[in-house]
């Protein structure tokens, strides 16, 4: 059975939803916010932000309220808070998994 679009987020995805979260944001917003919240860990070029905010927007999760010159602002959705709040459901049931191994400590 084929997976529907953006069934999974990717953590670049994750991250640039959670960034929505706060309200809207342009581009430039949302790269400091995810270089910021991850310390640096996770970082997104302007190719790839690009592409995920087009995606989003595509499927409704963002949608563009502004545009001066060439930054545009995007703010989510209730799809996008959708779609944001299953996958931190789905990473909770992950990390949970995880623990119920009881590696992690050994």
């Amino acid at each position: 059975m084929p997976k529907k679009a953006l069934e999974n987020l990717t953590e670049s995805m994750f991250y640039v939803l959670m960034a929505f979260r706060g309200g809207p944001k342009c581009g430039i917003d949302v790269s400091q916010f995810i270089e910021q919240k991850t310390a640096g860990r996770c970082k997104l070029g302007p190719a790839t932000l690009y592409t995920i905010l087009a995606k989003f927007e595509k499927e409704r999760y963002l949608t563009e309220i502004a545009v001066e010159g060439r930054k545009r602002t995007y703010q989510i959705t209730g799809k996008g808070v959708q779609a944001y709040e299953e996958e931190v459901a789905r990473l909770r049931h992950c990390v949970e998994d995880a623990d119920s191994e009881g590696w992690m400590n050994r």
